[in-house]
């Protein structure tokens, strides 16, 4: 269907606040400024503050906030209003134009007929937690109430998370305090989680236990994200009945869980070492319908093996690596971290267990192409166990991989000397192979949120 003629059908059967609001769910795609620009020019309907606003923000996004700031300047003084005003800072704040946010503030406090609300102070608060000012923050929750601002439950939780940033325990519970002890605010399950995971991190477990609870009981049991929240934070804590009591609650509340709860659930069950309970849940998800995108589910399992690994649990790499190379599922586009495949095979050798690396070398072939460094790991394991070596170098030769001075070295020794030699990759290689960054990106998958 022509994205145009879709337009148009729509504009003439509905209101135009269903247009509205159907524009602004949908603003995060490109293709709604050119959508806005062709509403704007066909004169189907004329542009009200709220439209003006929606192009704003899409214009920023796309174009960055010059053209936010020429599309605002051509308004109308009518249309400059606290809708359109709030638009042109929020592009400000995106990108991090703090002398012009800070300006574009003072010219809306002092500007009339701009009705002033919460939403633009939390903009500046949430600019300064980006740069790293949380000091600042307090100060523009000081200023609203100065001015007369109410602060809203957003104003509150950043302030309470700048404090939380800080390690200033005293100065979150003051603000978490006076939080509460407003008449207008009614407490959500996002401020009391948020207080949580600032205890984590200051060690005071205790406390965070009492404040997920209190998370848990103002939550809707139909939010999937509230869920994901606690299970992390229960992780973190060691709280393993928990994160398996609020994902049977989570299971049995929602409708379906999809992809994102999944992992969230893998990820709490790894930092738990409950490497049993991912297994189950693994394979689980991949009869669930729910792995469309099956890389990110080997992206995760590539995490626990590398975490594993560097607590030096090479069994338990080795499993997660079996979990990850036996799903049925389609691998295409999906290559292994080769940096963590060479240190599990060097392993194997270390392991002198020559049945299973030749077992998990050959369940490699078919997502990653071999390597000289694997086929010398194997010839030393041979060489130990005095296996002939012939047929191993006749399948070199057929992956078209030559022969160096190394495996000439390799291929000189005789089984008692492998007490001098060691199966690790040669530390020339590791370099090559970029070792010293060996883990960087697989500990993302399995940070704390």
């Amino acid at each position: 269907m022509n994205l145009t003629n879709g337009f148009a059908r729509a504009t003439k059967s509905d209101s135009l606040s269903f247009n509205a609001s159907f524009l602004i769910r949908k603003r995060k795609r490109k293709r709604f400024t050119q959508a806005l620009e062709w509403l704007k020019s066909s004169g189907i309907f004329t542009f009200s503050s709220t439209e003006h606003a929606v192009q704003l923000d899409l214009l920023g996004k796309v174009h960055g906030f010059p053209a936010a700031e020429s599309y605002f300047d051509n308004l109308s003084e009518e249309d400059k209003n606290d809708k359109t005003y709030g638009a042109l800072l929020h592009c400000y704040v995106r990108q991090c134009q703090t002398d012009k946010a800070l300006a574009h503030l003072r010219r809306m406090e002092e500007e009339e007929g701009v009705s002033l609300s919460s939403v633009a102070f939390n903009d500046i608060m949430s600019l300064y937690t980006k740069t790293g000012e949380y000091e600042k923050v307090t100060e523009i929750l000081c200023h609203m109430k100065e001015i007369g601002v109410r602060p809203d439950n957003l104003s509150y939780r950043i302030c309470i998370n700048s404090y939380g940033a800080r390690s200033d325990i005293e100065g979150m519970e003051r603000v978490l305090n006076e939080m509460e002890n407003q008449p207008y605010i009614v407490m959500d399950w996002n401020t009391y989680a948020a207080v949580a995971n600032i205890y984590v991190k200051a060690g005071l477990n205790n406390k965070a236990n009492i404040f997920l609870k209190k998370a848990e009981e103002k939550m809707d049991n139909k939010e999937g994200l509230g869920y994901n929240y606690l299970v992390s934070v229960h992780s973190r804590l060691g709280n393993k009945d928990e994160v398996i009591r609020l994902w049977f609650l989570e299971k049995s509340a929602l409708k379906r869980c999809i992809n994102r709860d999944y992992i969230n659930m893998l990820e709490a069950l790894v930092r738990l070492d409950a490497l049993e309970e991912a297994e189950q849940l693994l394979k689980e998800w991949e009869t669930s319908d729910n792995c469309y995108d099956i890389r990110v589910l080997y992206i995760v399992i590539m995490g626990l093996a590398a975490g594993y690994l560097d607590k030096g649990e090479f069994e338990r790499a080795v499993k997660c690596m079996k979990v990850a190379l036996s799903l049925k599922k389609d691998r295409k586009g999906w290559k292994p971290d080769r940096k963590v495949i060479m240190r599990i095979f060097s392993l194997f050798g270390e392991n002198g267990s020559l049945d299973d690396a030749e077992s998990f070398f050959h369940s490699l072939r078919p997502v990653v192409p071999v390597n000289r460094e694997m086929y010398h790991v194997l010839l030393k394991l041979y060489i130990a166990c005095g296996k002939e070596v012939e047929r191993l170098l006749n399948s070199m030769r057929a992956d078209n991989i030559d022969e160096n001075e190394e495996t000439k070295v390799i291929l000189g020794l005789q089984p008692n000397e492998f007490m001098l030699v060691s199966f690790v990759v040669p530390s020339r290689v590791l370099i090559e192979l970029g070792f010293l960054a060996l883990f960087s990106s697989s500990r993302n998958v399995v940070h704390s949120l």
